[in-house]
């Protein structure tokens, strides 16, 4: 790809997610007596017309997750418009909230920390989603089926370095002093990152370098040592690699992370059950390895996310429209 392809392609995602915080922008200002001076067109509400406006955060797991539901709704012959890459959660949430996506797939555990602003540990999904499903419901929003696919923040470095300093779980870790941590640019204020291994485990953080999300650019960290640890999600490609461990969680700062769509309540009005139909069939069969599977193939091997979906969908009893 040139570079001038890319930052065409980056120019224009950049006007769709302006676009779309405008809208929430304005949204929020409705009520205080203050007229917005004139701006370019801001998308209008998803909600009320023929199709599904699916969402996915800015990383290449999320993508293939909300292709993989997009997917299987067209071919129960939904309708389907894409809003991918959007962004990380602290502007996805509030853009499904106001209506302006409708259909998020998200990791439960992260979603609940997100909403309650606290530590939620619990590894029970059962427990999580309780609690999950309570707070959505006060947002006019719906935790559809969860599916086995878990993925998890979990913290890997490097097989030499775990035997030089004697580290097999993050408890160990807090014996190591001035620990250089990578992980994305907002793992300082994330609470399952830094913050939790600094207040659940004591671990001395001695500096931070903003990464990737379990991206080539955190292999290459770890690898040259530039981090001594970085965060890393369990489905990803890169742990394939054998000279890298991940650390034992073992005061269970990660809760549960099972992939889990949230949709807008006007989405199951509109629609009936046949779209909650497609998204449960769809979380039933997606299992972690298949997850790792789909990232190592879109990762690894290059093949295109929409293939690699329809190869999935393909597989897994998913028949095309009219098939």
């Amino acid at each position: 790809i040139s570079d001038e392809s890319m930052l065409v392609d980056y120019r224009a995602r950049m006007r769709r997610i302006s676009a779309i915080v405008a809208a929430i922008a304005l949204s929020a200002c409705v009520g205080v007596g203050v007229a917005p001076a004139p701006a370019d067109p801001v998308p209008s509400l998803a909600l009320g017309d023929d199709a599904v406006t699916v969402a996915s955060f800015d990383f290449t797991e999320s993508a293939i997750l909300a292709e993989l539901y997009a997917q299987a709704l067209e071919r129960r012959g939904i309708r389907v418009v894409r809003q991918f890459r959007l962004g990380p959660r602290e502007f996805v949430e509030p853009a499904l909230e106001r209506g302006l996506v409708e259909l998020v797939p998200e990791y439960a555990g992260s979603l609940l920390e997100f909403l309650t602003r606290r530590h939620a540990s619990s590894a029970d999904l059962a427990e999580v989603r309780r609690a999950l499903e309570e707070r959505l419901t006060q947002r006019g929003l719906i935790a559809m089926a969860s599916a086995p696919a878990q993925d998890r923040n979990a913290f890997a470095t490097t097989t030499g370095f775990a035997a030089a300093n004697g580290v097999a779980s993050l408890s160990d870790l807090a014996e190591v002093e001035g620990v250089t941590l990578g992980g994305p640019a907002e793992c300082p204020v994330r609470p399952l990152c830094l913050l939790g291994l600094e207040r659940v485990y004591g671990i001395s953080v001695g500096s931070f370098v903003a990464l990737d999300l379990s991206g080539p650019l955190t292999q290459d960290a770890l690898a040259t040592g530039v981090v001594d640890v970085a965060l890393v999600l369990t489905t990803s490609p890169m742990l394939e690699a054998s000279d890298l461990v991940i650390l034992d969680d073992d005061r269970d700062l990660q809760p549960a992370e099972n992939v889990t769509p949230v949709v807008h309540q006007s989405v199951v009005e509109r629609f009936g059950p046949r779209v909650g139909d497609v998204i449960d069939d769809v979380s039933r069969a997606l299992t972690t390895l298949q997850l790792r599977e789909l990232n190592t193939v879109v990762e690894v091997d290059g093949l295109g996310i929409e293939v690699a979906v329809a190869s999935w969908l393909d597989d897994h009893g998913f028949p095309s429209t009219g098939t």
